[in-house]
This record gives structure tokens, sequence and C-alpha cells, in this order.
């Protein structure tokens, strides 16, 4: 039995990544902000009542949907290893060294019995262009019309500029929300979104073995 395998380009929605703006294949758009986490344990009652009240006026001022993502990932530890291996050879003085040597064994045996996870947050926010619908043989004209102005490229450009100034607004709403809220933000660029989205569909990647001495 043969079966057709397809490319996992095929299994993700994403069109292209442009300009910090992931546009997926139904031309809707998605900005993502990278979120800080919150002590919130550490806090006071008080101040934990407020944040949750900060947030909750956060959450119903907004009238379009976010979705809020955390990854979830081993922290790998092999290049910190690598780093005091580089000082271990670097060390000029025996009773250093025999230190170096030690501290690495034991951040080693300590990781092997230890689960130690890394989590980061970034909240998604869409944007789907609006698609007019129109009856009657006027709007077949300017159908006709607006589908050759959509096939000049001058056209898709101020098309997207247009659509990202919408995306951008909605950003900065949730961004001074969240700040708001005690929440520190950054907009993730074109190479950071794409980034992510390698990481996120190459999860073994982050496993290949780094030779240490």
């Amino acid at each position: 039995m043969v079966l057709n395998a397809k490319p996992s380009q095929d299994f993700v929605p994403i069109k292209e990544v442009r300009d910090g703006i992931a546009v997926l294949k139904d031309n809707s758009m998605r900005g993502i902000l990278l979120a800080s986490s919150l002590n919130f344990a550490l806090k006071s009652e008080d101040a934990q009542t407020a944040v949750i009240s900060q947030f909750q006026n956060f959450l119903n001022s907004l009238d379009f949907s976010i979705q809020i993502f955390m990854e979830s990932r081993h922290l790998d530890i092999r290049p910190y290893l690598a780093l005091l291996e580089e000082r271990y050879k670097a060390q000029t003085t025996e009773l250093l060294k025999i230190q170096t040597r030690e501290y690495i064994g034991f951040i080693k045996s300590f990781i092997e019995g230890t689960n130690i996870m890394t989590k980061t947050f970034f909240v998604v926010i869409p944007f789907t262009p609006p698609i007019l619908q129109k009856t009657g043989s006027q709007s077949g004209l300017k159908g006709f019309l607006k589908k050759n102005r959509s096939e000049t490229t001058e056209s898709k450009m101020e098309l997207f500029e247009e659509n990202r100034s919408q995306l951008e607004q909605r950003m900065s709403v949730v961004e001074q929300g969240l700040i708001r809220s005690g929440v520190r933000v950054a907009k993730l660029g074109t190479e950071e979104i794409v980034e992510l989205f390698y990481k996120l569909f190459n999860p073994g990647e982050t496993e290949k073995p780094i030779k240490i001495d």
C-alpha cells in the first residue's frame, strides 16, 4: 500500500510572515506579543485584587477575540555547560579548576534528576479583512473592477498596509491593557515569528546533541 505523503507546509495555515505580521492562507492576519509572567503569589492580597480587577477590565474592554498561548519546553542547559567547560580550560589555578569541575558535575547530576521547564507566554491578536457582498449588475461591475484592481502589485501593497494598520491598532489596545495589569509585552518581529513557528513544528531541533567534553 502506497500512501501519498503531503508536505508539512500543507498543514500549516500560514501563507507568509511579512513585516512582523503572520498572514494566513485565508488572508486573515495575526500579530503576536511576547508577554512576561507575573509573581502573583508574592503580591499582597490588595495587590492581587487590583491585578485581577485591572485584567478583568481589560478583557471586558475588548471588542475582538485574543488567544493566550503558553509554550512549555525543557530548559536547555547545554550551552551553559559548554560555557563552563570553556571557563574550566581557561583556568590557570589548580584550585579553581577543581572547583569548576565539581560545579559542572553538580549541574549535570542535578539536571539528570530534575525536570526543569521554561515557560513563555504569547498573546495572539487576529484581524480578518471584511468581505463586502453586494447584489445586482452594478455590484457585478464594481466586483470586476475591484478584481482587476486587486491584481496589481500596488493595490495589494495598499490593501496590506490598510489591514496591517487595523491590526496594529488592536495590538496597541492589548499592549496598553496588559501594561496596566502589570504585564510587560514586546511585539515579535518577522524573524521572531518565523523562529517561533519553526520550533513549534520542529520540536526535535532543540534536542540535538551538543558535544561537551
